[in-house]
């Protein structure tokens, strides 16, 4: 009977401990979450919050981006020269590509390649295998047909991208000018190069906040778009164009290996034509040589020869060992200086000043220059434009190569006044002789079409300026060394030039014809610079090959540019400082 009781006692006992258990167990497993929420929240809060205000921001917060198309590019009438055309970049985002095994599809991927000319491995390929990329161009600059085929094939992961491409309408006339833009539109030659900052706009920007149905419920950050500007040239684009074929047809007929050509407004210094051959098409450079994208007229430097011989007269004018009626003996047409020769073709005996011009005199120009200090002539020739830069600010231009040294030979002295012993580019030539042609004024070249033009500076006495204007006239009339320079209809005047090119060691066999001349001559307003690299065969003199051509680039230049023929007003020439001038 006692013992009853005790086990139901002792069972009693038993049921309150595992109870205890339990409640112990439930209770720790409850604070061990707790504490781990604790913990967690702890953590997104204070030690990594910027995380889940990125991931928020990933699925709320949207930038939009507007596109600004490229300034464009005009002549000085307003004819387009470089324009800006939208077209679509085709992308892949590798991720979707992948996941949705885009290349299983074997006649839409197949397709796709074919239209992006690869083959489908090669398509793959460009695409990538790996998830974590999200964007991968497949092709930029696309053609709008090409565009809606491959919109219709529906591939997955394959998107579309607004962009601009450059066109340039005037296509090889103006190639190495203007030059052309990369594939991200950025300038990388001539023109677009230059001006680069000017063309290119800022894109507008608006940052804002969605919400889970895609409205926009706050914007958070607005920037405006920046529009580019547009660049108007000096360049008259019916004078490049001229400019172009004559100078083209010239390299070709005579088997040149290059050729430049330059015509400037001398009144502005304006560049109204810039022009090289061989060019190239800016539209389509495929399989187009790098050296062709070069800009001869201001990169490539020359000996120009007789050109330089106007500049040694007036040295001796502007000095003073020399006046308009001085006579100087080149009898017997030659001259031994230090163990070498100076030569004229011919013995001219007794040449005034007009008649070294004419018969283009080595022995007359090396005479006037050895009676004077040979740094008057040097500083002449710079303060005329060579040796520097000519105010166009391309990108590539030359300085050319021009001596400063204070010891000089008579030999090379002598040399130097008609046209070796420094080099210059075409647009320095056009330089120097706009400033005869402006009556002694030197003034800055520009690109740019100018309302106002630069102030010049004057570097030559007016009279002997104007004076050498119609030395130049004789040489291109009879008994001149120019004669297929004439114009019809206008008076013109200019001087040729022959220089053989250097070569390590001395000269070798090749030729640089030049002709640099200025229109109409009663009242200057325009100069053309034209240059015939290494022509081919028996023809290769300044007079032969350079002459003509510029007659042809003078004669339209003046009448596009309706200037009135002077062929019948005398020997007068205007004056730039209001009247007429006579010798």
């Amino acid at each position: 009977m006692t013992a009853k009781p005790r086990k139901s006692q002792a069972k009693a006992r038993q049921y309150p401990s595992v109870m205890s258990w339990r409640f112990a167990f439930v209770m720790v497993m409850l604070t061990s979450v707790f504490v781990a929420l604790l913990a967690r929240a702890a953590w997104l809060q204070v030690i990594e919050p910027d995380m889940l205000v990125s991931q928020g921001d990933r699925r709320s917060l949207r930038v939009e981006a507007d596109t600004v198309m490229r300034g464009m590019v005009f002549d000085r009438h307003g004819e387009a020269l470089a324009v800006s055309v939208p077209v679509e970049a085709i992308w892949a985002d590798p991720k979707i590509v992948i996941e949705r095994n885009a290349p299983g599809d074997e006649r839409r991927w197949h397709a796709l390649a074919d239209i992006m000319q690869m083959t489908p491995q090669q398509l793959l390929s460009r695409v990538g295998d790996d998830p974590k990329r999200r964007f991968v161009y497949l092709q930029r600059q696309v053609n709008p047909a090409v565009v809606e085929y491959v919109k219709k094939l529906k591939v997955p992961g394959i998107y579309f991208r607004q962009e601009s491409k450059r066109y340039y309408p005037a296509g090889e006339v103006t190639g190495q000018l203007i030059g052309f833009t990369n594939v991200d539109d950025v300038g990388v030659e001539g023109i677009e190069k230059r001006f680069d900052a000017l063309l290119t706009g800022t894109a507008g920007r608006k940052v804002f906040r969605k919400d889970a149905k895609g409205r926009e419920i706050e914007v958070l950050e607005r920037q405006d778009a920046t529009a580019p500007a547009n660049i108007q040239l000096s360049i008259d684009q019916r004078i490049q164009t001229v400019a172009y074929r004559e100078l083209k047809k010239a390299v070709l007929s005579h088997g040149a290996t290059s050729g430049s050509a330059v015509v400037v407004d001398v009144a502005t210094g304006e560049v109204l034509a810039m022009v090289n051959s061989p060019s190239f098409n800016p539209n389509n450079r495929r399989n187009t040589p790098v050296h062709r994208f070069r800009n001869r007229a201001i990169t490539d430097t020359f000996e120009p020869g007789s050109t330089m011989k106007p500049l040694a007269v007036l040295s001796a004018l502007e000095f003073g060992t020399a006046t308009l009626d001085t006579i100087v003996d080149t009898h017997p047409g030659t001259m031994r200086i230090g163990g070498s020769w100076v030569r004229d073709p011919n013995n001219y005996k007794n040449l005034d000043l007009t008649g070294i011009i004419q018969k283009s005199s080595n022995m007359g120009v090396a005479k006037l220059v050895l009676e004077m200090p040979h740094q008057h002539v040097v500083g002449l020739y710079n303060n005329m434009g060579l040796g520097e830069e000519t105010g166009l600010g391309l990108a590539g231009e030359s300085s050319g190569i021009f001596s400063y040294r204070q010891r000089w030979s008579d030999f090379e002295r002598a040399t130097f006044s008609y046209g070796y012993g420094l080099s210059v580019t075409a647009v320095q030539l056009a330089r120097a002789y706009a400033t005869m042609a402006n009556g002694g004024v030197n003034r800055p070249l520009s690109i740019i079409k100018n309302n106002e033009p630069e102030p010049g500076q004057r570097v030559l006495a007016e009279k002997h300026a104007l004076a050498m204007l119609e030395m130049m006239e004789a040489n291109i009339g009879p008994g001149g060394t120019a004669t297929r320079a004439q114009v019809h209809g206008y008076r013109v005047g200019g001087k040729t030039g022959t220089a053989r090119k250097a070569i390590a060691g001395g000269y070798g066999d090749d030729y640089i014809a030049s002709f640099a001349g200025v229109g109409p001559i009663s009242n200057p307003s325009i100069v053309t610079v034209v240059v015939i690299n290494e022509p081919a065969g028996d023809f290769y003199h300044g007079g032969e090959i350079a002459a003509p051509v510029f007659a042809s680039i003078m004669g339209a230049t003046l009448q596009l540019l309706n200037v009135t023929p002077d062929a019948d007003t005398g020997p007068a020439l205007i004056s730039r400082t209001g009247g007429r001038n006579g010798n």
